[in-house]
Parts: structure tokens; C-alpha cells; sequence
């Protein structure tokens, strides 16, 4: 059978063969379906999406919305979302400082067990985020691995302090900046940065003046992945940094805190939180949320 032939099977599957005119004839569409969706589908969908959407309403129909300006301007408040604010924009400046490279490494240079080391990149993304705390602890900490030293040799404590808030959310956040700008990588044709080495220029002067633009909505897209992950960061940062206020405790910190003593409170945070969500997804449209 030609090409040909099965073209013209398709296309008479699809009309329901021709009418005796000669003009192709519609099929009527089949019962148990709806809008083209079969039901054993379309009923597991709309569950799914009642299942989703149904505690983002129940957010918006029980929150205060009477008292929410008072919520909102009190200095505890405040003090949390600076803080979290804070502590996000420097996590995603410093996974931009080293994640940019570490995904250039993975995307542009063969090594053995690339692969093995791919995952462990990727391993803070399924890593419960206390265990991810409670390692941070084991490494970092006063009796750490590495923390000693920094300790003894130069007196920077990490736990329960600012800083540490950083490098908790750093650690999660990281891999979905690296995820991002790898995936951009690989898209982008290697042969660019090859013509300019043949003009002169060095690898590292080819990928600031060749592929750093070609990638730059890759790192935007994972810059801005990487500073909503931080922002509600909770399991991290409350195991390595402590929630003591002004100084450690970030905003999800404050909504655990403010849950068991005054749920109003706890729901009024959480609207902030669900309204920068919302805005990282309309940040993010054009990349995720269009067909092309």
C-alpha cells in the first residue's frame, strides 16, 4: 500500500468516507464521549482538577478578608516577608553563581559517570526537605564535617542564623535552576560557540559572548523557578536555620507558627504566598503555559 493509499484511508476514517455527490460526509460523533473526551477520561480529569483547585478555593472563601489589612500591616508581618524576600532574591543570585556553570559542565563536557552525577544534582528534588536539613546540619554545622573548620579557622557559624536560611534554600532551590538551563543548553547548537573559538575567541569568552545570550531565557525562567522554590522553603530551613523571628523565620515559618495559635493569621500569609505564586506562573506563561 502507498503513501498514497494510506492518506486517503485517514482522511476517510476522519470524514466517514463520501456521500454519493462525491463530498466527503461527517462522521457523527460516537456516543460516550464529550467534546471529543471520553468519559471514562473526562470524569478522572474533572475530579482531578476539583481535587486540586478545591483547597485554593476553600483558601479564598474562608480567609478574613475584613481584617486581612490589619493581618497584613502588623510588624510581625513584615519582619517575615522582608526576611523571606531577603533570603530568597540572595539564594537565587547564588544558585545563579553556581548553578550556571555547573549545568554548562553537564551539558557541554563528556566525563565518565556524568550521568551519576547528573542525579545527585537533581537529588535535592526528591529529597525530603528535613533530611535535606538534617544533612545540611551534619555538614555544616558547629561539629559538622566541613563546619568545624570554618569554626575553628575563620568563626562563621552557619546554623540558626540569616545565612543559614540562605544556604537551605539554596540547596533546594539550586537544582531547578540548573534543570533549566541545562535543558536550554542542550537545545542551543554547539556550533556557534565552535565558530567563535575558530575566530580567536576562548571557550570561556565564546560562552559570555555567544551562548550567555542564546540561554538567557533559560536562566530567567530558572532564576525565577529557583526564587519561588526558596521562597517557600519550610523543612530546610526550620531544621538548619531554627524560626527564630526577625532572623530566621521566612514567611511559610511564620504561617506553621501562626496556624496553631491564630488560624486567621496563618490564612492571611498564606494568601501572599498563593498571590506569588500566581504571579511566578504568569512570569512564566510564555514558557509553560502556551502550545507552540
Amino acid at each position: 500500500m502507498t503513501e498514497k493509499d494510506l492518506t486517503g484511508a485517514a482522511d476517510r476514517a476522519v470524514t466517514g468516507g463520501e456521500a454519493r455527490d462525491g463530498r466527503p460526509r461527517r462522521r457523527r460523533a460516537r456516543t460516550g464521549s464529550v467534546g471529543g473526551t471520553p468519559l471514562p477520561l473526562l470524569l478522572p480529569a474533572l475530579v482531578g482538577l476539583a481535587f486540586l483547585l478545591l483547597p485554593l478555593v476553600a483558601l479564598l472563601v474562608r480567609a478574613p478578608w475584613r481584617s486581612l489589612p490589619e493581618q497584613l500591616t502588623s510588624p510581625e508581618v513584615w519582619d517575615a516577608l522582608r526576611l523571606s524576600l531577603v533570603c530568597a532574591t540572595a539564594a537565587t543570585a547564588l544558585s545563579l553563581v553556581l548553578g550556571v556553570p555547573l549545568a554548562w559542565f553537564l551539558a557541554r563536557t563528556e566525563f565518565p559517570g556524568r550521568g551519576l552525577v547528573r542525579a545527585l544534582v537533581t537529588l535535592p528534588l526528591v529529597l525530603p526537605p528535613v533530611v535535606g536539613g538534617v544533612a545540611l546540619l551534619l555538614a555544616l554545622g558547629r561539629n559538622g564535617v566541613v563546619g568545624r573548620w570554618l569554626d575553628s579557622w575563620f568563626g562563621i557559624t552557619l546554623p540558626f542564623t540569616t545565612a543559614g536560611v540562605v544556604i537551605a534554600e539554596t540547596f533546594v532551590a539550586l537544582p531547578f535552576l540548573v534543570i533549566s538551563v541545562e535543558g536550554t543548553l542542550r537545545a542551543a547548537d554547539p556550533r556557534f560557540e565552535e565558530a567563535a573559538m575558530t575566530l580567536g575567541a576562548s571557550r570561556f569568552t565564546a560562552f559570555r559572548r555567544v551562548t550567555l545570550p542564546l540561554i538567557m531565557p533559560g536562566i530567567a525562567a530558572g532564576a525565577v523557578l529557583a526564587w519561588a522554590r526558596a521562597l517557600g522553603e519550610f523543612g530546610a530551613t526550620i531544621t538548619f536555620a531554627g524560626n527564630f523571628p526577625g532572623r530566621t523565620q521566612t514567611m511559610p515559618l511564620a504561617v506553621y507558627l501562626a496556624l496553631q495559635s491564630d488560624p486567621a493569621a496563618a490564612i492571611a500569609l498564606s494568601l501572599v504566598l498563593l498571590a506569588v505564586s500566581i504571579a511566578v506562573l504568569a512570569g512564566l506563561r510564555d514558557r509553560w503555559m502556551t502550545v507552540s
